[in-house]
């Protein structure tokens, strides 16, 4: 049969694609070479930061809000308790610009926010140690989307709601057809998948799909996370007593301890190149040593405390950090919908809103 759309790639942009199409009415299939949520895509992983304090940039401000409102109206639809309000505390100096521009959107648009001084940081967070930080933004609205499985909730959503699923790697569709539209692609076992309109949401994988035209637009980073075991007895690393928190100065975020996996603490500053197929997932020691070097300065009652856990993941990112969702210049019904650049999970319920709408005509 022909679709009216195929999805290629059921991470969190494909996936909320989907759920928005079918909720459009149109025919839907989504195709995913692996797993919704699977260890090797950037939709992986146990959870993911969901924050509104994006600096003067109030296009994403407004998008997390968004994403925040169809997040949580999807799990009380499915009954997936994946959101934590965990809190969202930003670390930061005295003249950093991005805190301050935060500040000013997030009460420009209503969203509540509260500045912390040093000594309030003190006394509502006695774990961290302040030294350097001279105020901090606080979100007590924002919080933890819990990545995996919440991929995965979508795409079931999708699905019950009459969307089909294939499990398929597809051939990338250069050379299929020199211009103008596709009328089908084809998977590597061989089968063909006909649709009117083509969405390729392969995250890591979106630049080896589209060489030509994505390949110097697109770079992919290693991203490693490890997760350290906290104090026997010492519930202070979860919420609500630990937030979630950033210090973009330093390139480190981290998350309280949830669900008993350890206190959990990220490099956000761009990592080496990698192949999301062939590359090793080891944590490596230099990263690991930054990692207990920020730790023992930034939370005293962690220095000593073990790594119960480490993951290696990727960023796909784009020169600017923006998204990329755009027509491919040769084929009108082939939409390329990527360059999440570390920061594209929270958003993508927002995401498939816009890109459905854009498709079916009502933007």
């Amino acid at each position: 049969m022909a679709y009216d759309i195929a999805v290629i790639g059921a991470g969190v942009f494909g996936a909320w694609c989907a759920h928005f199409f079918r909720a459009a009415g149109l025919s839907v299939v989504l195709v995913e070479q692996h797993s919704p949520g699977n260890a090797l895509s950037s939709s992986g992983g146990e959870s993911r930061i969901i924050r509104m304090s994006y600096g003067g940039d109030e296009i994403y401000t407004r998008m997390a809000w968004r994403s925040l409102e169809l997040w949580r109206a999807l799990f009380a639809a499915t009954g997936d308790d994946l959101f934590v309000p965990t809190g969202v505390l930003w670390l930061a100096r005295r003249e950093e610009a991005g805190a301050s521009a935060s500040e000013a959107t997030l009460a420009r648009l209503g969203i509540q926010a509260e500045r912390l001084d040093a000594e309030e940081l003190r006394r509502r967070f006695p774990q961290i140690s302040f030294a350097g930080i001279d105020w901090g933004l606080y979100e007590p609205g924002s919080g933890v989307l819990m990545a995996r499985r919440a991929v995965a909730a979508v795409a079931r959503a999708a699905v019950r709601n009459g969307a089909a699923y294939k499990s398929a790697a597809v051939v990338p569709p250069a050379g299929q057809s020199a211009s103008g539209r596709l009328a089908s692609i084809q998977t590597l076992n061989g089968d063909s998948i006909a649709a009117g309109e083509f969405v390729f949401c392969c995250g890591a994988w979106l630049p080896g799909v589209f060489p030509d035209v994505l390949g110097s637009r697109m770079f992919i980073t290693r991203q490693e996370v490890f997760f350290f075991g906290t104090p026997a007895g010492d519930t202070s690393f979860r919420p609500p007593q630990f937030p979630t928190w950033l210090e973009m100065s330093a390139g480190m975020y981290g998350m309280p301890d949830l669900e008993g996996r350890g206190a959990k603490l990220a490099l956000d500053s761009h990592g080496p190149l990698m192949d999301p197929d062939r590359d090793e997932r080891a944590p490596s020691a230099a990263a690991l040593q930054l990692a207990r070097d920020y730790l023992h300065n930034r939370f005293p009652r962690l220095r000593n405390a073990p790594l119960a856990e480490a993951r290696v993941c990727q960023y796909e990112n784009t020169s600017s950090g923006d998204f990329i969702i755009d027509r491919h210049p040769r084929h009108e019904n082939l939409w390329m919908v990527g360059g999440g650049s570390g920061h594209g999970f929270k958003h993508g319920p927002a995401v498939g809103e816009y890109v459905a709408g854009l498709i079916a005509g009502e933007r």
